[in-house]
């Protein structure tokens, strides 16, 4: 059983940065795919960012590319997202999300955390 715990969020205003954490445990990592999604509301989970854990290789939406980095601490099992130049859009409950293959969908990620919200004033 895989177990994630997101950290990190909170309330910052336009333009500022936040650094959300993903704790995971419970199996190794380093065959894994970790993913950041969001859910605005009443929309499909809404893909971010994506890395594999054994070579770091990443991949971002357009909407995030410039302004989010997703990064990983073997050490820690911990994932990051690197949230710069926020803006009121990017409001929002943050996944973090684990799966065998880096995939920007869903449903590609069988193992979930229960979210952290951000939310970005004007």
């Amino acid at each position: 059983q895989v177990h994630l715990v997101e950290s990190g969020g909170g309330l910052v205003q336009a333009g500022g940065s936040l650094r959300l954490s993903c704790a995971a445990s419970g199996r190794t990592f380093s065959s894994y795919a970790m993913g950041w999604f969001r859910r605005p509301p009443g929309k499909e989970r809404e893909f971010m960012a994506a890395i594999n854990w054994s070579d770091g290789a990443t991949y971002y939406a357009d909407s995030v590319k410039g302004r989010f980095t997703i990064s990983r601490d073997n050490a820690q099992d911990t994932v990051y997202l690197q949230m710069n130049s926020l803006k009121p859009e990017d409001t929002d409950v943050y996944y973090c999300a684990a799966g065998y293959n880096l995939a920007t969908v869903g449903h590609a990620y069988p193992y979930w955390g229960q979210g952290t919200q951000v939310t970005v004033s004007t």
